[in-house]
C-alpha cells in the first residue's frame, strides 16, 4: 500500500533556485499545453495529446529541469481534463497557473543500472537526494520508513518554506497498530463540542481549539498592513509572507489536532459510527465560520484513510437518520427539537438528554444493530 510522509526540508540558494526553475518551466508547459487544448475545445476538436518534448526545441531552457517533473505535468492535466468531463458538476475545468500560487512539482523515482536510486532518503544524516541535484537537501524527519520510494512532491508555500511528501510503497502499515479498548463507538460531530464520543465504557467529549476564530484579530491587522503596503514592492512583500506564515501556522496547528483525534479514536475502537454531513449546504449558513474551521469533511477523511490502514471498520449512517431528535432511552422522535435546544425532555419516557451525548448515543446503538443484521 502507498503512504505519503511529508516533511520540512532547507534548501541552499543553489538548490532554491533550481527549484524555482523547475516550478517555472513545469507553470510554463502545463500553460502552454492548457492554451492549446482550450482552444482546440472552444474550436469543437479533439483535445490534443501533448507532450512537454514537443515544446523543448522551441525552448531549450525546459532542458535544464527534470524531465519526469514535466511529464508529471502532463499526466497531471489530462487527469484533470478527464475528471472534468466525468463530473463537470463536481470538477473545474483546469486554469491557467499563476507564480503567486503555492509552487510544487513531482518527480519520480528510478532504479540506475548500478543498483542506485534518484530519490534517496539518509535517515542518519538527515538528507534528502532528488534528481538534477548534485548535493543532498537538508531535512527533518520525524520518523524513519521502509518500503520502496515511488515519487516526491516538492512544495513551496505561500509563507516561503519548503516541503518534500515522499510516496512509500509500505509493505505492513500495521506495525504500530494497538488492541483497541473498546468494540464500537459512536460519533456525534457538533459546534459546541468538535465531538462526543460514545464508546462501551464512557461518554465524553473534545472541545475544538478554533484555531481560526482565535487568529482572527491577528490576521485582520496583518491584512490591513498587506493593503497599506505598495503592492509588489519589498515591504509589500514582508507584509505578504507575515500573512501566509499566520495563515499556515492556523492550517498546520488544526490539520495536527485532527490527525492526533482522529488516530486516538482508530486505536482505541474497532467499529467507528458517523453521521454523514452537507457540509457544502452547512458552509452557506450564518454559522459558515464555525463550519469551515472545524473541517469536519477533513476530519471523517482522515477517520476513513487511518480506518484502513489499521483494519477498522466505519459505518457512515445517512443524514436523514434522526440522531439529536431520537430518545435514546425509548426511542420516541421528538421533531419539535430546535438547533439551540442543547438539552431536552423527552415526552414519553421522562428521560433528560443532552442532544450531543444523545446523539452519540443513537449512533452507536445503530451501528450496534448493523453489525448484527450482517
Amino acid at each position: 500500500m502507498l503512504k505519503a510522509y511529508k516533511c520540512r526540508i532547507y534548501p541552499d540558494k543553489a538548490q532554491e533556485e533550481f527549484f524555482e526553475k523547475t516550478f517555472g518551466c513545469c507553470r510554463f508547459v502545463w500553460n502552454k499545453m492548457l492554451q492549446e487544448k482550450l482552444e482546440a475545445l472552444s474550436q469543437g476538436k479533439k483535445i490534443p495529446r501533448i507532450t512537454p518534448a514537443r515544446y523543448k526545441r522551441e525552448y531549450p531552457f525546459l532542458k535544464e529541469v527534470d524531465s519526469l517533473a514535466l511529464a508529471n505535468v502532463q499526466l497531471q492535466q489530462e487527469k484533470a481534463f478527464r475528471d472534468y468531463f466525468k463530473n463537470p458538476k463536481h470538477f473545474r475545468i483546469p486554469k491557467f497557473k499563476k507564480k503567486k500560487d503555492k509552487q510544487s512539482y513531482t518527480t519520480n523515482n528510478q532504479y540506475l543500472k548500478n543498483g542506485s536510486e534518484t530519490i534517496r532518503v539518509d535517515f542518519e544524516r538527515g538528507f534528502l537526494y532528488l534528481p538534477k541535484i548534485k548535493s543532498g537537501i537538508k531535512a527533518i524527519f520525524h520518523r524513519k520508513f521502509e518500503g520502496k520510494i515511488k515519487s516526491a512532491t516538492i512544495v513551496k508555500t505561500k509563507a516561503g518554506r519548503y516541503y518534500v511528501s515522499i510516496l512509500v510503497d509500505v509493505q505492513d502499515l500495521r506495525n504500530d497498530i494497538k488492541e483497541p479498548k473498546n468494540f464500537i463507538c459512536g460519533i456525534d460531530l457538533g459546534l459546541k463540542s468538535f465531538v462526543t464520543i460514545v464508546n462501551d465504557t464512557k461518554i465524553f467529549k473534545v472541545e475544538y481549539p478554533k484555531y481560526l476564530i482565535r487568529a482572527e484579530k491577528r490576521l485582520k491587522r496583518l491584512q490591513r498592513q498587506l493593503s497599506r503596503k505598495k503592492e509588489g514592492s519589498k515591504n509589500w512583500e514582508k507584509a505578504r509572507k507575515r500573512l501566509a506564515k499566520e495563515h499556515e501556522y492556523v492550517k498546520s496547528a488544526r490539520e495536527d489536532f485532527l490527525h492526533k483525534l482522529s488516530k486516538t479514536i482508530i486505536d482505541e475502537s474497532q467499529v467507528v459510527v458517523v453521521e454523514s454531513l452537507n457540509v457544502k449546504g452547512l458552509s452557506k449558513t450564518r454559522l459558515s465560520k464555525h463550519i469551515m474551521d472545524s473541517s469536519w469533511s477533513k476530519f471523517l477523511g482522515y477517520l476513513s484513510y487511518k480506518a484502513d490502514w489499521y483494519g477498522r471498520k466505519i459505518i457512515e449512517v445517512d443524514r436523514r437518520f434522526p440522531s439529536s431528535k431520537m430518545c435514546s432511552n425509548c426511542g420516541y422522535i421528538y421533531s419539535e427539537l430546535r438547533l439551540n435546544d442543547r438539552v431536552w425532555e423527552c415526552p414519553e419516557c421522562g428521560a433528560v438528554h443532552d442532544r450531543d451525548e444523545n446523539a452519540a448515543k443513537n449512533l452507536r446503538k445503530y451501528g450496534i444493530a448493523y453489525i448484527r443484521s450482517q
